[in-house]
């Protein structure tokens, strides 16, 4: 199941990390949680929903615990998908979603992974409509950002 959905787990970790040896934590404790809970999954949702409810979780607790907190991180190159026409603009999407908060960060990322809102709210644990709502707001935040 974890190389199954690697992608997943690798992703999240990426958006939390400022430095390579911290993604590698990430990612090890991410694995290690998936572990420990894998006992207590109830089938209620798809396995991807379940690991990216632990992941975030997890990450969000990781700098939490250990109160580092993550500075500006680059999205690693495997996370675009870009043309020549638009790669500047994906560039500078991707700039202005780092300099938004954890949840922030989580809902948008989500939203661009194609994830319905139904799902995404059971992995943040949070309403289908507050999902939609706190979208609307962050895609707001994110053209006035890049206005300013």
């Amino acid at each position: 199941m974890i190389r199954e959905h690697n992608g997943i787990i690798y992703k999240v970790a990426s958006i939390y990390a400022d430095k390579e040896n911290v993604l590698d934590d990430l990612y090890q404790e991410v694995v290690l949680n998936l572990w420990k809970s894998f006992p207590t999954f109830r089938n209620e949702s798809a396995y991807s929903t379940w690991i990216y409810r632990i992941a975030l979780n997890t990450c969000i607790s990781f700098f939490r615990k250990s109160s580092r907190k993550p500075m500006y991180v680059e999205l690693s190159p495997d996370l675009r998908v870009a043309t020549e026409d638009n790669s500047f603009y994906v560039n500078e999407l991707y700039a202005l979603i780092n300099q938004l908060n954890k949840l922030e960060r989580a809902l948008i990322f989500l939203y661009l992974e194609d994830r319905p809102y139904k799902e995404i709210a059971d992995i943040l644990g949070i309403t289908p409509t507050n999902v939609s709502t706190k979208i609307n707001r962050i895609k707001e935040k994110l053209k006035k950002m890049s206005n300013d």
